[in-house]
């Protein structure tokens, strides 16, 4: 399993999105952590599985959060672009790609 690496944006959406679920209890937040990094870890372990959104970048949606991750496959790891809520702006992480 490849490694993987958060885009300083990526990391602050996903902080800002625990920060929210903690609020409403630590139990949701814990669960939101633990998917979030369910989906990482998918994508690490298999990048290749999920669809392109925008080439190269993939995508991988969760199925108890609006939630996904934005990603793209690299040589020596797994790039995470954004982890994104999937009912807003929906194309604003793509300057991330360059």
């Amino acid at each position: 399993m490849k490694p993987h690496v958060l885009h300083p944006e990526a990391d602050a959406e996903y902080e800002e999105a625990l920060r929210h679920y903690v609020s409403i209890t630590p139990e949701l937040g814990n669960r939101f952590y633990n998917e979030i990094e369910h989906l990482i870890a998918d994508a690490c372990r298999t990048p290749g599985t999920f669809r392109f959104i925008r080439r190269p970048a993939r995508r991988h949606f969760s199925r108890e959060f609006p939630y996904g991750i934005i990603y793209v496959e690299r040589p020596a790891d797994t790039w995470i672009l954004a982890v994104m809520h999937l009912r807003r702006k929906p194309g604003y992480w793509q300057h991330r790609v360059t």
